[in-house]
């Protein structure tokens, strides 16, 4: 018998408050974002990227923000040891050659995803610089040397905790959960 154990770590105001710090660091850094583009990696990161692209143009609205998604489905190195890949949508109207893009997802693991992404976006021009924006940061987790940075809340979780970030657009709620499988026999 197995039982799930659910810690919520950000409620609705507390995800809110994140997300616009991110914002106000985004554009602390970026200013106008004349060079500067936004990219949510496909799947769960586009549903964040979305959120900061339409939070920064409430709080800026003369930015010169580009928003971009990305589908990585075929860059994971994985992609032949999974069941069947349904690929996601790639929405990129924009070349990213001499830009400074900020990739975001929503949770930063292994970063496996980001270097998929990395080299998804090479497809759309060589960058000037890449910067990385993570809702949750599992620390102790990494199989690749990448680290964010623009982090919402670094935490530390084993491998068998999964991290459920759920957001209004999508879910019908906003907050983040750490959940924990105790088996037990």
């Amino acid at each position: 018998m197995s039982t799930a154990l659910t810690k919520r770590i950000f409620d609705k105001e507390l995800l809110s408050i994140t997300i616009d710090r991110l914002c106000y660091q985004l554009i602390e850094n970026h200013d106008n974002f004349h060079d500067a583009v936004i990219v949510g990696l496909q799947p769960r990161g586009v549903y964040l990227s979305r959120r900061i692209y339409q939070r920064i143009k409430e709080i800026n609205p003369k930015a010169e923000l580009k928003h971009g998604e990305l589908d990585i489905s075929f860059f994971r190195d994985d992609f032949r040891r999974r069941e069947m890949i349904v690929p996601s949508s790639t929405n990129m109207e924009f070349i990213v050659e001499d830009k400074d893009v900020i990739l975001v997802d929503d949770v930063l693991f292994t970063g496996r995803t980001i270097r998929a992404g990395m080299d998804a976006l090479m497809a759309f021009g060589r960058p000037k610089k890449v910067e990385l924006l993570v809702l949750i940061n599992r620390k102790f987790s990494r199989q690749l040397p990448i680290a964010p940075d623009y982090t919402g809340q670094s935490i530390d979780t084993v491998t068998s905790e999964k991290v459920k970030v759920q957001l209004q657009s999508t879910d019908g709620d906003d907050g983040v959960w750490i959940i924990s499988s105790d088996s037990k026999l």
